[in-house]
């Protein structure tokens, strides 16, 4: 019974809340892919945040067009806009968080300033992806929006 009530709060919220959702899941397969390959597998920081986003970016795609925003826009369009945004997005949040980090002091480790990069730029890649997913990957057309006004 619980369950159905979950689904039900779920089905009439806004993208923005389903967004965030379906971003716990991505953030958490992601960041601990990244943190794995860096700290463990002691890979580079870029291959390590590449790597962990792209994994992350099937599963966002995946479950943005269909429970985020419930898009229908064709697969081929949908996915090579979704990784345009998501390699804008990447590039632009992790070199952003990279420098951040970098201008902490110099006593710092350098693994704990690697680590915090990751962190700074988990938190501009979300902002920078919502906003391009819902305003250009799954923008939705003058009869989706009529009708999602409706449910």
């Amino acid at each position: 019974m619980n369950g159905q009530v979950l689904k039900n709060y779920l089905k009439h919220t806004n993208s923005f809340i389903r967004f965030l959702l379906v971003g716990m899941v991505n953030t958490g397969v992601g960041l601990s892919i990244m943190l794995f390959l860096m700290n463990v597998l002691e890979l580079s920081y870029w291959f390590s945040t590449f790597f962990g986003n792209g994994m992350g970016a099937v599963t966002s795609f995946l479950l943005n067009r269909t429970f985020t925003f419930r898009s229908d826009i064709d697969w081929r369009r949908g996915v090579a806009r979704f990784f345009c945004v998501i390699l804008i997005c990447y590039s632009a949040a992790y070199s952003l968080g990279q420098a951040i980090a970098g201008s902490l002091e110099a006593s710092v480790h350098f693994s704990i300033q690697q680590n915090v990069a990751v962190l700074i730029g988990t938190i501009f890649y979300t902002v920078l992806n919502y906003i391009g997913q819902k305003y250009f990957v799954f923008k939705k057309s003058n009869l989706g929006t009529i009708q999602e006004g409706r449910n």
